[in-house]
């Protein structure tokens, strides 16, 4: 395929660029979802070690005192429970007596009790308790010695070591996250880029081919995928609409060598003989340029005649098309030499009115159409029932092109259909 030429950048808010904002939302949404299940789950599986290893070493400090207790060796116990402080984060190490008595304890400078999680009654129970919260730990073991209970052990631990290691953990990771995403951005980008690379392009020839006009243009084909057989088809269409174009200008030369010859025909109407829809538009793009730039007050009456379709119907197209030639008969004689009457087709008039004194002037002219045309007709020894409807326009001071003016007068005309036919209104003005 044949290059497509210089192809202009892609918007700022492109196809590429908004595939990948999408996939790194939910990229981001999904690590960081990741993220917050991992932490959480961290902190509890570690926070549960914590608490079983804390359980452990008051099993075994527990066995280590029993034979103390019974010997009521106070001094022993302290030493051995000041021996088993030296474990990290310790608050509190505690043994008491079945009656809830302090036997002997060891507690860092620094305590800050954590509430008692467990009554003193259950300091007779056979087995131990655990009970763990975000800020600390607390583990209750009886001490028993040959199967009796002879105290229990009050152990408590502060988790903000293993808060801090979490949240460093979770910090690092977070770090490492961002920095990941911000890799899948650049990557998703020109992957992306690179993929849509032919689409984007086509996009671009597309607005190329749009602006100038120039269907000679052929885009690449890279891949026979989806978009490769979307370009297949996209240049078939431009092949097609090149030959289309080249046989319509070969058509458009030989219909104005014919139009030449016939252009004094091509701008009359062959019935009526008035100027037909073709002289009325160059005719009212010339008045209304004449009348901005004079500064002069024009006129636009679009005539549409009443009970037509009933004539055809009743009396036949003939009769339709002498009723045709008797009104616009009827409206040249009433009409200023300087005023231009058309027929734009079927039963519908226009009448220009160029350099008015005022607006009074243009509706005394349409209400002397009105009546010139309602004088009663008679064809084939026929009455016919014909009246005029008037809608009147002005130019500038309702519009200064002729498309706007001629919807007005339409509109005009219409809104004087509904008023009961017959008669004429006036355009109606914008707010100010």
């Amino acid at each position: 395929m044949s290059n497509s030429g210089v192809i202009s950048p892609a918007p700022a808010d492109s196809l590429v660029q908004r595939l990948t904002r999408m996939n790194l939302q939910l990229l981001t949404i999904t690590m960081l979802l990741t993220f917050v299940l991992l932490a959480t789950a961290t902190w509890y599986v570690a926070r549960a070690h914590q608490l079983h290893a804390a359980e452990l070493s008051a099993r075994q400090l527990a066995n280590s005192v029993s034979p103390m207790m019974v010997f009521a060796d106070r001094a022993a116990a302290r030493g051995e429970l000041e021996a088993f402080s030296r474990r990290s984060d310790l608050l509190l190490v505690q043994v008491q007596t079945p009656a809830g008595e302090v036997f002997a304890q060891w507690q860092a400078v620094d305590n800050t009790p954590l509430p008692r999680v467990m009554p003193p009654a259950a300091a007779s129970q056979q087995v131990g308790a655990a009970s763990a919260t975000l800020r600390g730990l607390e583990v209750w073991t009886p001490i028993q010695l040959k199967g009796e209970t002879v105290g229990v052990l009050v152990l408590r631990e502060s988790l903000d070591g293993l808060r801090t290691s979490v949240l460093v953990l979770s910090a690092v990771a977070m770090a490492l996250i961002t920095v990941a995403i911000l890799v899948a951005w650049r990557g998703l980008l020109l992957v992306q880029r690179r993929a849509l690379a032919p689409l984007v392009e086509l996009s671009n020839l597309a607005e190329h081919i749009a602006r100038e006009r120039d269907y000679s243009k052929r885009a690449n084909v890279y891949r026979p995928d989806e978009v490769g057989r979307l370009t297949e088809r996209f240049n078939d269409m431009l092949k097609r609409i090149e030959v289309w174009q080249a046989d319509l200008h070969q058509k458009l030369e030989q219909e104005q060598e014919a139009g030449q010859q016939f252009q004094q025909l091509a701008h009359k109407d062959s019935l009526t003989g008035l100027p037909n829809r073709l002289y009325f538009q160059g005719a009212l793009q010339r008045y209304i340029g004449a009348s901005v730039e004079r500064h002069e007050l024009m006129a636009l009456m679009f005539i549409d005649l009443d009970n037509f379709k009933t004539v055809n119907d009743k009396h036949g197209h003939d009769a339709g098309d002498e009723v045709l030639c008797e009104v616009a008969r009827r409206m040249t004689s009433v009409v200023r030499s300087r005023d231009v009457l058309c027929r734009l087709g079927g039963d519908e008039f226009a009448l220009i009115l160029p350099e008015l004194p005022d607006e009074a002037a243009a509706e005394q002219m349409a209400q002397r159409l009105i009546d010139a045309v309602r004088v009663t007709m008679t064809i084939r020894g026929q009455i016919m029932p014909i009246g005029a409807t008037v809608g009147l326009a002005f130019a500038p001071v309702d519009a200064n092109d002729p498309a706007a003016l001629l919807n007005a007068s339409d509109q005009a005309m219409y809104e004087a259909k509904r008023a009961g036919k017959n008669c004429y209104r006036r355009a109606l003005r914008a707010a100010a």
